[in-house]
């Protein structure tokens, strides 16, 4: 049996913010073993039986970061494709999409695997397990879902219930979902046994998926074959992408798979399982995940307690001391502070809404910035002036572009640099240095093996990063623009 994984990333996780940002969102944070959640997502998936294929629908603007995650990990050169979307429509129109081209690719009969790009997954013997039971349920039709056996009265996930007359073999037949109960109505459905968490883990033929879409939510997958009509597919070295034409796509019903599609369909089952499964949905669920000291504390990075304890305190480059505090939670990043009590872990998206509603950079932004070609890192940014760390990997190369505000010093740190500087193309090495004055056409590429590292010194009356127009580019930004 062909099974192919399809990892949905467009969340942001604005409860995990500071960490957490519109363009370095919750699946790649790194965690206390170094690794990131949609990297180690990616390794869950590529190990089970039958793989052929990881398919990741995610946001066009993030695709070349998940390459790149991806690159580090999958050693053994495991195909991936993407589909990219330009804005977010829930997770119905992924699914949909991504039904599609498999069906396109590998025919109506393969089995397809939905896994949340930001969920965590600590028994994988057992995953695998209960991934082998919903596939077999899959094969014969079934749309299945993944049943967490609760281990607690949790009021913040929704459930499944179960029926109790009889199973499938390996699953049993779903009756309904349930929203998010109130405290005593969750201890009840615990004290039932045939309730369970709802993972939002899918596992469906797609042939069968593309039926119900069809049956139960048309409107849906209409607009989602329109889209994919006037839609762009290509490939590159190692991966294809289908990149998802904006204006149809933004036709598509805003509405999860679970409203679309789960809730109204008499074919869903359900895989009970026991599978160390986690949304990290908060601070206290990532807390969690590191151990506790005598008092109690958690601690990530350089940090010292005195008279302190239960409190969680992660810190990137700088001390950090708690003394006589407790049920504390502190989220250190070079741009942003959080302090907040673990009572109100949940309460953190209002501060990101306020940071959106006010045009604060911080909900969007860390002070380092992803880009297809490297990295920049705003060191001080002053009146009239700014200054940047750039790093720009091997072969790599920025867009030919200009600035109508501001002029640019590039000295280079480490590395090597070819500049085209207007009609002058140039070679700098350590220590040598160029002036771009604005209006200026210009380019930077590292033509060399290793990382290029430099410092720019912007000046001007206008620093802002929507002042540039783009010429020619690598990584199809100007099509976009």
């Amino acid at each position: 049996m062909q099974l192919i994984p399809v990892i949905l990333s467009g969340g942001v996780g604005s409860r995990l913010w500071p960490v957490s940002r519109e363009t370095h969102p919750k699946p790649f944070m790194t965690l206390p073993d170094g690794q990131k959640l949609i990297q180690k997502t990616f390794l869950r998936a590529a190990r089970l039986d039958g793989v052929v294929e990881v398919l990741t629908v995610t946001n066009r603007e993030l695709l070349f970061k998940t390459e790149d995650e991806y690159r580090t990990i999958n050693e053994k050169g495991l195909p991936q494709s993407y589909i990219l979307e330009p804005f977010g429509r829930n997770t119905a129109a992924a699914v949909a999409a991504a039904a599609l081209q498999l069906r396109h690719s590998y025919g109506p009969e393969v089995v397809m695997l939905v896994l949340a790009a930001d969920h965590l997954i600590q028994k994988e013997p057992a995953f695998r397990a209960a991934v082998a039971k919903a596939s077999e349920l899959a094969s014969k039709g079934w749309l299945v879902t993944f049943g967490i056996e609760p281990r607690y009265p949790e009021t913040g996930f929704g459930y499944i219930e179960a029926a109790n007359d009889g199973d499938l073999g390996t699953g049993l037949r779903v009756e309904r979902f349930v929203e998010k109960p109130d405290l005593k109505t969750a201890e009840a459905y615990l004290a039932a046994g045939n309730y369970f968490w709802n993972a939002g883990i899918f596992c469906f033929q797609v042939g069968a998926v593309i039926d119900e879409f069809r049956r139960h939510a048309g409107d849906v997958l209409d607009a989602i074959e329109r889209t994919l009509e006037v839609s762009r597919y290509a490939t590159s070295t190692g991966y294809s992408c289908l990149a998802l034409e904006p204006e149809s796509f933004g036709k598509v019903p805003d509405i999860s798979i679970d409203y679309a599609l789960m809730e109204r369909s008499r074919k869903v089952a359900t895989v009970p399982c026991d599978i160390g499964w986690s949304d990290i949905g908060s601070w206290n669920a990532v807390s969690e995940l590191t151990q506790p000291d005598a008092q109690g504390n958690r601690f990530e990075g350089d940090v010292m307690a005195y008279g302190a304890s239960d409190n969680y305190v992660t810190t990137e480059n700088r001390l950090a001391a708690l003394v006589g505090v407790q049920d504390l939670l502190v989220v250190d990043t070079p741009d942003a502070l959080l302090i907040a009590h673990k009572d109100h872990a949940q309460d953190v998206k209002h501060i990101v809404k306020r940071l959106k509603e006010d045009g604060h950079a911080a909900h969007l932004l860390h002070r380092t910035v992803h880009r297809p070609w490297g990295t920049y890192t705003t060191l001080e940014d002053g009146d009239r002036f700014k200054i940047k760390r750039i790093v720009v990997k091997p072969r790599a190369s920025l867009s030919l572009q200009m600035h109508h505000h501001r002029s640019e010093h590039w000295i280079v740190v480490s590395g090597m640099a070819v500049v085209v500087n207007d009609e002058q193309e140039l070679m700098l090495n350590t220590n040598e240095s160029t002036f771009i004055r604005a209006g200026h056409k210009h380019r930077l590429r590292n033509p060399g093996v290793i990382d290029l590292v430099l410092i720019e010194v912007q000046s001007g009356e206008y620093l802002g990063e929507d002042d540039i127009v783009r010429f020619e580019d690598n990584y199809g930004r100007c099509e976009a623009e």
